[in-house]
């Protein structure tokens, strides 16, 4: 039987007064932290990060010490909230529009808003900015946060540096005073205040420390004096600063007496971006830690998709500081946080990962083959960037094999002694390709004159374009005017006239469009007129009928080039 998402919904509400305790509930935070890699904390070995809250969770923890997850953000953000394969979503990469999630998934967030939590998120979401792929339109009742996979990028506020910035708060912008990170913990703090009477799941996803590497002088000085060079130094500081904020959150929670009764997830989304080599060649003595692991974020080798997972709840059994080995992934948190909720997501969800309730309590985590790669490319190449996880073993791009037991740094390559477990774990990938390739097809769409936003504002970042190089993602790249452009996938909610105004700079700056000649592209058709000196955006109005289709907006510079207009807004008249 095939369902659509209400329907799936409709029987997650049943599942959850089906199975529901009549104990009571545990609330569920989950942090996820940027860029943060396994060994870029103290309690992993490093003899030179100061995290001591990370370091006091994990010594309170259950903690999974073969975690796996996708080698950047935002697949492994859509894996992590669904349980299923970041591909299976419709995110392979982080820009390009493929970091937008299809809206047809269920969500954690939604899981737990149908058994009647209080939902929120706070900070980085990365799997979509508009109608119907935002945090809100995904299960979360309360989201803020900023667009984009990070502060500085597309669509994020124009001029925003961590300091004192522009966020968004459910759609609305809203001003703020003090640091990215401080501001994130202000929000979820104040969340679990206002909720601390009823069941809540919280969803605290940190943009830091991903870059860029802004941070007070007095996280990064002591880091410089150690022999870090100076991104390490700042990287590092931003690190020690969500540390800080880690340790306001435990201690609210004990303050509140809420800690007994909460499930508390610390995990991070990819390898270390900075943390594990000086490969910037900047001055400095340090070479980084990676806790002996081979490579960093975006590395198909476990250094770029191993990393933290630790799980507190005292009032489950999972306290105490116990390791929990063997193979598991950012697919199993949805399944086993619905599991320790007492919730069981409807069997008509096709999940791919496994509920690890029984083994954090102390039964053996399952054999089992797991699979990674990072695309980063428009359309899925099979092989690209890829490892097949099996127990010690990992395929690596197809031809190379290495035993983590022997070799944790995966330096010897063993593929021509044991062709056989080549052969074997080659097939299993073949198998996992062959089904993933149907959620190659298509494109998930940005929905244009909903109730639930109109305006729409689309950007670069979400332009669909035939190579990296054109793509305009960051607001250097829009400051400099690189000629890139390309299309968006979207989808008229509803057939009506439509305003589209075309502007190179965002609204709010209110500044020349620098072109003699806009066109707008949609679909088949085409619309073009001619640009003033000084004219700030042009506008077309366009009657357009519900459904999918695509636009591209084209502004032709005095010296004849052209490139994309990076931002327009659509508006729906009637």
């Amino acid at each position: 039987m095939s369902l659509n998402k209400s329907s799936i919904l409709a029987l997650l509400v049943l599942c959850a007064g089906c199975t529901r305790s009549t104990e009571v509930p545990p609330n569920v935070i989950l942090v996820i932290t940027d860029d943060q890699g396994y060994g870029d904390i103290g309690a992993h070995g490093n003899p030179l990060i100061q995290t001591p809250a990370l370091d006091q969770l994990y010594s309170e923890s259950v903690r999974l010490t073969d975690f796996h997850v996708d080698p950047t953000c935002s697949p492994t953000r859509s894996a992590l909230l669904t349980g299923r394969y970041s591909t299976r979503t419709g995110v392979w990469h982080t820009i390009m529009g493929r970091s937008l999630m299809r809206p047809e998934e269920v969500t954690l967030a939604e899981v737990f808003s149908a058994a009647g939590y209080a939902t929120g998120m706070v900070g980085k979401w990365h799997l979509g900015d508009n109608y119907p792929l935002r945090p809100q339109d995904q299960g979360f009742a309360e989201a803020f946060y900023h667009p984009a996979g990070g502060v500085g990028q597309g669509p994020d506020y124009f001029g925003n540096d961590y300091f004192d910035d522009t966020y968004v708060r459910s759609g609305v912008l809203e001003p703020v005073t003090g640091y990215v990170t401080d501001v994130w913990f202000d929000d979820a703090l104040d969340f679990i205040d206002r909720h601390k009477e009823d069941p809540f799941f919280l969803y605290l996803a940190t943009n830091a420390p991903h870059g860029p590497y802004f941070v007070e002088d007095r996280y990064a000085q002591p880091y410089r004096d150690l022999g870090m060079s100076e991104t390490m130094a700042r990287f590092s500081g931003m690190i020690t600063n969500i540390d800080d904020n880690m340790g306001r959150l435990l201690g609210q929670l004990d303050s509140l007496g809420l800690a007994e009764n909460t499930i508390l997830i610390f995990m991070t989304d990819n390898g270390s971006a900075e943390g594990w080599s000086n490969w910037r060649n900047e001055d400095g003595t340090w070479t980084g830690y990676n806790a002996g692991m081979r490579a960093g974020k975006g590395s198909e080798y476990d250094g770029g998709h191993r990393v933290p997972f630790f799980m507190r709840w005292p009032a489950g059994g999972l306290t105490g500081g116990r390791d929990v080995d063997g193979l598991t992934a950012h697919i199993d948190v949805l399944p086993t946080v619905a599991a320790l909720a007492s919730l069981e997501p409807p069997a008509d969800v096709a999940l791919d990962g496994i509920s690890l309730a029984s083994q954090l309590r102390g039964d053996p985590v399952p054999a089992r083959t797991l699979f990674v790669h990072s695309q980063r490319i428009p359309y899925p190449e099979k092989w690209r960037k890829s490892a097949v996880l099996s127990g010690r073993w990992r395929l690596v791009n197809q031809h190379e094999l290495y035993d983590l037991d022997t070799d944790p740094a995966q330096e010897v390559d063993l593929a021509e002694q044991f062709p056989a477990r080549v052969d074997s774990l080659q097939a299993a990938y073949d198998a996992w390709w062959q089904d993933l390739m149907p959620s190659f097809e298509g494109f998930v769409r940005i929905g244009i004159g909903s109730d639930q936003e109109n305006s729409t504002h689309l950007n670069p970042h979400d332009w669909h374009v035939e190579h990296q190089r054109l793509s305009v993602w960051n607001h250097r790249q829009v400051m400099r005017g690189m000629m890139g452009n390309g299309y968006w996938a979207i989808n008229v909610t509803k057939a009506g006239m439509y305003d589209f105004e075309l502007r190179r700079w965002p609204a709010h700056l209110d500044s020349t469009l620098e072109a003699v000649h806009a066109q707008l592209h949609i679909g088949s058709e085409e619309w073009t007129q001619e640009v003033t000196a000084g004219q700030t955006h042009a506008t077309f109005s366009v009657a357009l009928d519900d459904g999918p289709t695509t636009v591209q907006a084209t502004l032709t510079l005095p010296s004849g080039e052209e490139r994309g207009a990076y931002f327009v807004y659509v508006t729906r008249r009637n």
